[in-house]
């Protein structure tokens, strides 16, 4: 069995919808820290999966934090866009 915070994953495949939104750096750094501060904010999602049931815990976890989600990725991405670690 595999323990995973499922957290990541839906942080992950929404923060490029929400950042298409945003006037930013996309590099990977500001990806990355975007990722990082919004996961310090949210819940962690952690799930023992067994073969099979991977795909529905992702979406049922995914519809119900879709909302906190964007919020926390909105909030990351104004900080780091405020405050990139890299000369643009």
């Amino acid at each position: 069995m595999t323990i995973k915070n499922y957290m990541e994953e839906i942080v992950f495949s929404s923060i490029y919808e929400v950042l298409k939104d945003i006037n930013m750096c996309k590099c990977e750094i500001c990806k990355s820290d975007i990722a990082a501060k919004a996961l310090n904010d949210l819940p962690p999602q952690y799930v023992a999966t067994k073969k099979g049931e991977v795909y529905s815990k992702i979406n049922n976890l995914k519809m119900q934090f879709e909302v906190d989600v964007i919020a926390a990725i909105t909030k990351a991405a104004v900080l780091v866009k405020r405050n990139p670690r890299h000369d643009m």
